[in-house]
């Protein structure tokens, strides 16, 4: 590999192939931008996650064949009172206004002119200031096109009435979603653009040095939102989320890649006078690692091709399309870039020939001597603060509430909130149970399995919601005591499907239950994240070992490479989860932040590693391993301190998006980056190789290699 990669960087580093190389990406950002849409273009707020295997899917699906009015997008209308009671014929004149106008769109409704005392009771909240009534929507709606008629039916509401009204459901959480994200993307894009500006120019102190990355960035993002924009028109669903994270990944490295070359670049300078030479000795240093490092990354985001989960699955060809673009902008258009600039890109501390290239005066120098003085120490103070890190693990809470992640003004979550304050905790969201017998049913043997649902660990209460014409299928609607989204109902009703058989057995008939509906759903979200997670960690760890193996020609080092940054996955999270707690009040987490932190905390963690790594094996080349271990933490130290700060701030910017899960998850991986940048790639990775490797030269080793002695 390096042979090619050195036969591509060498014809980049010349004056002819510097202009062919910014001329090819500039006709392909143009035609791209010209030709194909964007990404937006195809951009959904809600894939299927879950595999069709699934259980609580293959209860939807059977709901589906036995009672077709299943087959729709659900929503709640709230409408809540401030004044006092609401009015009953209120509501139903209100409700059939909105029927009539928008008949089209409503799949099916109450019909409250037809409903008992009785019922009419069950719609009102304890205080009767709130009113919750269900709707279903036709499903073959696009979410845009639900967003603009829930949107007309909240302006009718408020013309014709004083009650406030909120929508929430599936249908409110979706449409809200797609609000949410249009807006946070602008915020996400110029938060990102400003801060990355910003601490450029202050760490740097040069106006070029913070405009080329930001330049290359412009080109890779077109040519990817197009590319990516290209795929969605082939069919690839574009979660939005999934291009969120996608934009913030792009800026990070190809900033990050732009600081390695830069720095060796710069430092070339100091030796040949020539530009065209420099980046050519540079980028035959720094190209291979720099590539690898891409690598990772990339092969980190192909292995969730072998996720269950469909978000996750989402990932692969989103972040695996960046990346590669990435990675050919790494070794071609940013380096292109360098060299027309040239010297001027350092302006107005411009390198020149003769100054020493490595300041052994600087910080990163005298923390190189230290660690090589002291490296057993050195191994021991990071391992307690490693440790003290993880045993926070220990307190470490899952939220399958996926709603309370959402602002709180947000209507889907008001009026979420609205129905948990008002009504019982289990009527938010019931689960729908469906028993397909083996035969027609009596009406004794339908209230007999009621029965036996109903007398089971926290179950509310049950009652029938519907039969076949035939007697075959009968419908529950069964609530749980605690919320739906709780845990305690999770493990209640997983623990009712695992004893589903013997459930049937002792009402005497014989059939199968089926169990569907948002706590259905959650059990089984938790058990395909608990999967995933599993065999995203092993694969991708042992994906990148490999990579490392091929890239080192060594064993041992990849070892420590890989374990050091694993480690430093556990003690991020762990940290991470006690200072958002601490600084902001979140005790639990959902469950995918730590798929997601493993995933970016690993394959961009290693980065660092990987820079430094393959300074110290070119400085082995020439010195003994001490000597080989300082020069190598005072050579990088700088750029990758430099690299981790904007990095870390990079994903923090996560952290002014309006969805907890993305806030939590960007603010762990910043807390992980910096703890790489410092302590691993800092004290560990280097204390470890003082201790762990051996001491001659490489080149004297060869020259003087071992005598061989028979045993």
């Amino acid at each position: 590999m390096k042979s090619w990669l050195n036969w591509l960087t060498d014809r980049v580093a010349t004056r002819q192939g510097m202009w062919v190389t910014l001329i090819i990406w500039f006709a392909a950002a143009m035609l791209l931008g010209a030709l194909a849409p964007g990404a937006k273009e195809y951009e959904v707020t809600r894939i299927d996650s879950l595999p069709k295997d699934m259980p609580s899917v293959i209860a939807k699906d059977k709901l589906g064949e036995y009672f077709p009015d299943e087959d729709s997008m659900s929503a709640v209308f709230v409408f809540q009172s401030k004044q006092g009671e609401i009015d009953q014929a209120e509501i139903q004149k209100m409700m059939e206004g909105i029927e009539h106008n928008h008949q089209e769109a409503i799949q099916e409704s109450v019909l409250l002119d037809k409903l008992p005392p009785q019922a009419w009771e069950s719609l009102y909240s304890k205080d009767r200031k709130t009113v919750a009534i269900p709707m279903q929507f036709v499903s073959s709606l696009e979410i845009k096109e639900l967003r603009d008629i829930l949107n007309q039916i909240k302006d009718e509401v408020a013309h014709g009435s004083k009650l406030a009204m909120y929508v929430t459901g599936p249908a409110g959480i979706s449409t809200d979603s797609l609000d949410l994200f249009s807006r946070a993307d602008v915020i996400l894009l110029l938060s990102t653009v400003g801060l990355v500006l910003v601490l450029l120019i202050i760490i740097y102190r040069s106006p070029l040095l913070a405009f080329i990355p930001l330049l290359a960035v412009a080109f890779v993002y077109e040519v990817v939102n197009q590319s990516l924009g290209l795929l969605g028109k082939a069919g690839l669903l574009l979660n939005n989320q999934s291009l969120s994270i996608m934009m913030i990944l792009l800026f990070a490295a190809v900033i990050d890649y732009s600081l390695f070359v830069f720095s060796r670049f710069r430092e070339e300078l100091k030796r040949c006078d020539n530009k065209y030479e420099a980046m050519k000795s540079a980028m035959r240093e720094v190209g291979l690692p720099v590539f690898f490092s891409g690598g990772t990354v990339l092969a980190a985001m192909l292995i969730l091709f072998f996720a269950n989960y469909g978000e996750y699955r989402n990932f692969a060809p989103i972040f695996g399309t960046a990346m590669v673009v990435i990675m050919l902008a790494s070794v071609t258009l940013i380096p292109a870039l360098f060299t027309l600039f040239g010297r001027r890109s350092f302006w107005p501390k411009i390198p020149k020939v003769g100054d020493p290239t490595v300041a052994q005066s600087s910080a990163w120098g005298s923390i190189g001597r230290l660690v090589v003085k002291r490296p057993l120490q050195s191994v021991i103070l990071v391992g307690i603060i490693l440790l003290l890190s993880i045993s926070n693990l220990f307190n470490l809470n899952y939220s399958f509430d996926n709603i309370k992640s959402f602002p709180e003004d947000m209507s889907s979550r008001v009026g979420y909130e609205a129905l948990e304050s008002g009504f019982d905790k289990g009527d938010l969201a019931p689960t729908t149970v469906l028993f397909e017998s083996a035969g027609p049913m009596k009406e004794d043997d339908i209230r007999e399995l009621m029965a036996i649902l109903e007398g089971q660990p926290l179950v509310a209460n049950i009652r029938m919601n519907g039969i076949t014409d035939s007697g075959d299928a009968v419908r529950y609607s069964l609530t749980f005591d605690e919320s739906p989204y709780d845990t305690r109902s999770m493990d209640a009703l997983s623990d009712i499907r695992d004893r589903a058989e013997e459930l049937v057995k002792q009402s005497g008939m014989e059939g199968k239950l089926y169990f569907a509906g948002e706590t259905a759903s959650q059990v089984d979200d938790r058990l395909v994240n608990n999967r995933d997670l599993v065999v995203i960690v092993i694969l991708e760890t042992l994906m990148i070992l490999i990579l490392l193996i091929v890239m080192t020609q060594s064993v041992r080092i990849p070892l420590y490479m890989v374990g050091t940054i694993l480690v430093s996955f556990l003690a991020a999270l762990g940290l991470g989860m006690f200072l958002t707690q601490t600084l902001f009040g979140i005790d639990s987490i959902s469950n995918r932040v730590p798929i997601y932190s493993f995933v970016f905390l690993v394959a961009l963690g290693i980065d660092y590693n990987i820079i430094l790594i393959s300074r110290f094996l070119e400085e082995r080349r020439k010195y003994p391993l001490a000597k080989a271990v300082e020069i190598s933490v005072a050579s990088t130290g700088g750029v990758i301190s430099s690299a981790g700060i904007i990095l870390a701030a990079t994903f923090a910017v996560l952290m002014t998006q309006p969805v907890e899960v993305l806030f939590v998850f960007g603010f762990i991986v910043a807390v992980g980056i910096l703890m790489d940048t410092f302590i691993i790639r800092g004290f560990l990775m280097p204390a470890l190789l003082v201790l762990l490797e051996k001491k001659k030269p490489i080149d004297q080793e060869k020259r003087h290699p071992a005598k061989s002695t028979d045993v």
